[in-house]
Formats: structure tokens, sequence, C-alpha cells
């Protein structure tokens, strides 16, 4: 079996976990508020805005025997550089003030997911940031641009305020083929031990993000 697909086969639990989240079937069903909306981008942005730094310092830490993977980074890099001022841009076509969200502080589970991936890449192996990124591609592909498309359906939004979900839905998939690809030249076993465990761990909290956004919603109606 290639490591990839070991990977989706070890966190499966974990993905249902997420999955399984109600919002998620709201979302699907175009039963979103404009709150919900909301908060759901006010948290993709306190993480999102992270992306970059994480790669960077997972970059920073391979060894040169391992250039074909400090380059793979340099590509993350790359693609994901500013993504954060998408999401900023969809808010502000929602109604909401950028800079408010800027200066607001991100959900326990949200914080945790990224300090999880701080902490992985420094103490476990720094392949571990591409646990973080199955979780956060492989569930874009299976649900944002079905989701975008209900959601602006129902709250009746300018396109301008989906750039988020649109570039990361099934537009995407051709990453996640590379990413599949990539996955399957680790070969290292503390690597890959490190990107599962961050995988199971990303989903996890991914998982109480979603389940959190009601509650979040409802403190900014």
């Amino acid at each position: 079996m290639s490591f990839f697909n070991t990977l989706v086969t070890a966190t499966a639990d974990e993905q249902s976990y997420l999955l399984s989240a109600p919002v998620i079937t709201q979302a699907l069903q175009g039963e979103i508020s404009l709150p919900l909306y909301q908060a759901f981008l006010q948290q993709a942005y306190h993480h999102v805005k992270y992306t970059t730094p994480l790669l960077m310092r997972a970059g920073s830490a391979i060894s040169h025997q391992q250039e074909w993977l400090r380059q793979a980074l340099i590509d993350y890099i790359n693609e994901e550089y500013g993504h954060e001022q998408w999401i900023l841009n969809d808010l502000a076509a929602t109604g909401i003030d950028p800079e408010s969200v800027q200066n607001s502080q991100p959900h326990a589970s949200t914080a945790a997911m990224v300090a999880v991936v701080h902490g992985n890449i420094d103490l476990l192996h720094p392949t571990a940031f591409f646990g973080m990124a199955h979780v956060l591609e492989g569930t874009s592909v299976k649900l944002a641009s079905q989701a975008a498309g209900t959601i602006q359906q129902q709250l009746a939004l300018p396109d301008r305020a989906f750039s988020y979900l649109n570039s990361h839905g099934s537009l995407d998939l051709e990453h996640v083929q590379f990413f599949a690809q990539l996955m399957d030249k680790v070969t290292d076993p503390v690597a890959q031990a490190a990107i599962i465990t961050t995988a199971k761990q990303v989903y996890r909290l991914y998982g109480d993000m979603f389940r959190a956004l009601p509650e979040l919603a409802q403190r900014s109606v």
C-alpha cells in the first residue's frame, strides 16, 4: 500500500468525526445563516494566516539531503501565500469589517490546531505540516465548491464573497493529486508517523471548530 493510501486509511475515523459535524450537513443543504458563514470565514482566517509561517518553519528544518522535500514546501508557499487576504475580502463582501477580524481572537480549537502543527514540526518531524495539509485540502475538495454554491444561493451573496471557498474546492483537485504523489515519496517511518499523528489531531480539532460555529455565530448576532 502506498503511504498516501495508508494515511487515508489510518485517519478514516478522525475524518468521519469531522464530516459528521452537523454544520457541514447544513451547509451542503443550504441551511446556513449569514452569521454562521461569517463565523466560518473568521475561523478560517485565523488558521490560514499561519499557513505560510508554518511552511517556512518546516522548510527551515529540512536537511540538505532532502532538497526535493524543501522544494515541495517552497512550492506550497508559492501556492498558499496571501490566501488569508482572500478571506478578509470575502468577509468585507458579507458586511464584516476586515480589521475587526484581524483584531479578534480565534476559537480555542482553531488556536489549538495551529499550535499542534507548530509543535509537531518542532518535536516530531518537519513533515508534520503535511498532516494539516491532508486534512484541509482533502476536506476542501470534498465540500468547498458544493457548499459555496448552496450557501450563495441561500444567502444571495455576490461572487466576491466566495473567493476562498471556490478557490479551494473541486478546482483544487489537481493539487490534491500532487499531494498524493508527494506523500508516496515519503519513506522515512518517523516522518510518516508524524504526518499521520498530525492529521489525526487536526481532523479532531477542525471538527471541533465546525461544532463551535453555531455558538460563535450567535455571539455575532
